[in-house]
C-alpha cells in the first residue's frame, strides 16, 4: 500500500457517514463470534490487511500534522497581513515550538496563530491556548500591535465574552498560571476579553473583539 489517495478512499469507505456509527454495527455483529464466524464476518465487512495498510499509511503521512498546518496557515496569511513597508523580523513556524517568543513578529506588530478546530462542547483545553497566547501578547514588553489570529471566530468571541474562572484557566498551564500571579496577585474574578484581532477561514473578515 503505497497509494495515499487510494488508502483515503478505502478508509472513507470503511468509516462512512459516521465512525460512531460503523464502530457500534462491528462490536455488534462481532460479539458471539468465535473463529470460523469472525472470517465470514471479516469478508462481509470488507475488512483485511489492504484496509490496516492504508490506515497506517494514513497516519504514517499524518505525522507531524498540526505543525504542518501551523506553518502552512501562517505564511498563506502573511500576505493579506502585511502592510506597505512591513517586514518580517521573526517567525515561529511550527506548532509548539518555543524557540521565539511569538509566532510571528513584524517591523509592525506581534502576533500569535491558532488553527483549532472547534467542536462546539465544553472546548476547555482550546479556551485555555486561546487565553495562553491572549495573555503573553497583552502582557509584552512592546509597543507594536498585538494580534491574535484564530480559526472559528464566532467560538473565540462566545469565550472572551464568557464568565470562566481565571482558576480554572491558569492551573491548566504551569508557566501561564505562574507568569499571571506574578504580576496580578491571586485574582479570581471571571475573565473577559477586551482587545484582540482574530480571522476565520473561508474568506473571511477580521473582526475585533
Amino acid at each position: 500500500m503505497n497509494n495515499i489517495v487510494h488508502a483515503s478512499e478505502l478508509l472513507q469507505e470503511f468509516k462512512g457517514d459516521s465512525f460512531r456509527n460503523r464502530v457500534s454495527e462491528l462490536q455488534a455483529s462481532f460479539c458471539g463470534a468465535g473463529a470460523d464466524s469472525a472470517q465470514g464476518l471479516i469478508l462481509e465487512h470488507k475488512l483485511g490487511q489492504e484496509l490496516f495498510a492504508a490506515a497506517l499509511l494514513i497516519k504514517h503521512n499524518s505525522s507531524q500534522i498540526n505543525e504542518v498546518i501551523h506553518t502552512l496557515g501562517i505564511l498563506i496569511a502573511l500576505p493579506g497581513i502585511l502592510e506597505h513597508g512591513e517586514k518580517v523580523t521573526s517567525l515561529s513556524l511550527a506548532a509548539g515550538n518555543t524557540g521565539k517568543g511569538f509566532d510571528l513578529e513584524t517591523s509592525h506588530r506581534i502576533a500569535e496563530f491558532t488553527f483549532i478546530e472547534w467542536q462546539g462542547g465544553p472546548e476547555v483545553i482550546r479556551q485555555n491556548k486561546v487565553f495562553k497566547d491572549f495573555y503573553f501578547l497583552a502582557e509584552a514588553d512592546t509597543d507594536k500591535q498585538r494580534e491574535l489570529y484564530a480559526i472559528g471566530t464566532s467560538h473565540v468571541h462566545a469565550f472572551l465574552n464568557g464568565q470562566r474562572g481565571l482558576p480554572q484557566i491558569l492551573n491548566g498551564n504551569a508557566k501561564l498560571g505562574n507568569s499571571f500571579r506574578n504580576l496580578h496577585g491571586d485574582h479570581t474574578k471571571p475573565f473577559k476579553g477586551d482587545k484582540g484581532i482574530l480571522f476565520e477561514d473561508e474568506g473571511d473578515r477580521q473582526d475585533r473583539v
